[in-house]
């Protein structure tokens, strides 16, 4: 009978130490899968916001997946808001189960940057960003602190992913991160550095504009002059370094292929938009009430201050900086770390133009760059379809997605997966 009672309790007790491994020590958010989520003060009086989604994929624990930061882009749209519910998350605002998120295979920290977007927040003493660098800043201490919470990410493959204006925020914050690990500060293995339509050389977005719009058709040769006319006074502004007015001249070009397109959609040019659609980047209406009524009550957030869609006031604080290129950044990525690099983009967008991306790819010097220009573009077909192209070279990737615009996730979820797991390599 002891022998039985001893039998049973060493059963016992290896099934409690095989509990212990694989349960994870979270909390219930909002959506499947166990969750945590908190404010982080980067400095006096400026809070960024994270919400951990930790993965679902069927592994013994959590750690035998990769760890995907995902910033969001604007600057100013939430990543609590657009990322979650709108492209990588379990679920949708009507709680649809998402076949194509992301945390079925990875974990994924969705952070509210600049500080004062979405949850995050500044205090009445505090100081928004105006640069971006003290947007990376920001995140390398937000990453200070979350890696404190939760140490087994220490030891976990890190994967820094985004969109739009987060591909100016993503290589800086990359850079800083490393060079804080290299002095001792963060202990992390980031592994990659990877941007989705980015808006790191915005001047070659803008001058792209005419020559995409007439080869595609959009514009006429009046159409292509009258932009490219203003697409050389706002060069002429970036060169002057006066970052303010090309900001303002911007809106003047926008304003300008409105008029001679009739409204073509600037984030997918082939989308059908109906004349009274205003849709604007990471604001939808019905998103932002459902968070800040279900997520807010979920998350406990009811005494914070209230959730934000798209803060003006971030946007104006980095106003003189967001015509500044982050090419540079990528340079350094690429000539002092060992941290890939990669960028992907649906080929109809116009905001961030794969022409213009691929101008400022080919002006990069750097020590691989002769092995990247000599590397083969290749197809790459997912279940027997053609889903865009692939070019690889000394740590630099580039992908052109077919069928999508400025929102791979959302309009080609199974290319934006081939993507994921090239870089994550999960499972």
């Amino acid at each position: 009978m002891q022998f039985i009672l001893n039998k049973i309790h060493i059963w016992v007790w290896a099934l409690c130490f095989f509990v212990s491994l694989t349960c994870v020590q979270g909390r219930v958010g909002l959506g499947p899968g166990v969750q945590e989520w908190d404010y982080v003060e980067v400095r006096q009086g400026a809070h960024l916001f994270y919400w951990l989604l930790y993965t679902t994929a069927n592994v013994s624990h959590f750690t035998d997946r990769p760890l995907v930061i995902w910033l969001q882009g604007g600057p100013g749209v939430a990543s609590t808001g657009s990322g979650v519910f709108e492209q990588l998350g379990p679920i949708d605002i009507e709680g649809r189960p998402r076949e194509s998120s992301w945390v079925r295979h990875v974990n994924v920290l969705f952070v509210d940057s600049p500080v004062g977007t979405g949850f995050a927040y500044v205090e009445e003493h505090g100081r928004y960003a105006r640069t971006n660098r003290q947007i990376a800043l920001d995140l390398v201490r937000l990453m200070e602190q979350f890696l404190g919470q939760y140490p087994a990410f220490r030891s976990v493959p890190m994967h820094i992913f985004s969109e739009s204006y987060g591909g100016k925020m993503a290589p800086e914050f990359a850079l800083e991160l490393h060079l804080a690990r290299k002095m001792g500060r963060v202990d992390c293995r980031l592994q990659s550095v990877v941007v989705g339509n980015p808006w790191t050389s915005p001047l070659d977005s803008i001058l792209s504009y005419a020559p995409f719009l007439l080869q595609m058709g959009i514009v006429d040769e009046d159409g292509y002059r009258r932009i490219s006319r203003l697409a050389g006074e706002l060069a002429a502004l970036v060169y002057g370094e006066k970052w303010t007015s090309a900001l303002e001249k911007a809106n003047e070009v926008q304003a300008e292929i409105t008029g001679s397109t009739g409204g073509v959609f600037l984030y997918n040019t082939q989308r059908r938009v109906h004349e009274d659609e205003d849709y604007r980047y990471g604001e939808d209406p019905q998103m932002s009430h459902f968070i800040r009524t279900n997520v807010t009550q979920a998350l406990g957030l009811g005494k914070m201050p209230v959730w934000m869609e798209q803060n003006s006031t971030v946007f104006v604080r980095l106003a003189p900086d967001i015509f500044k290129p982050a090419t540079h950044i990528v340079t350094r990525l690429l000539e002092e770390t060992s941290i890939k690099v990669g960028i992907y983009s649906g080929i109809l967008d116009l905001l961030c133009a794969t022409p213009g991306t691929v101008n400022w790819i080919n002006r990069l010097k750097w020590g691989g760059r002769s092995e990247y220009a000599k590397a083969p573009r290749t197809a790459f077909r997912i279940d027997g379809m053609l889903e865009g192209y692939e070019k690889h070279g000394g740590r630099l990737s580039m992908f052109w997605v077919y069928r999508a615009g400025h929102l791979v996730q959302q309009e080609n979820p199974a290319a934006m997966g081939y993507i994921l797991k090239y870089f994550t390599k999960y499972g």
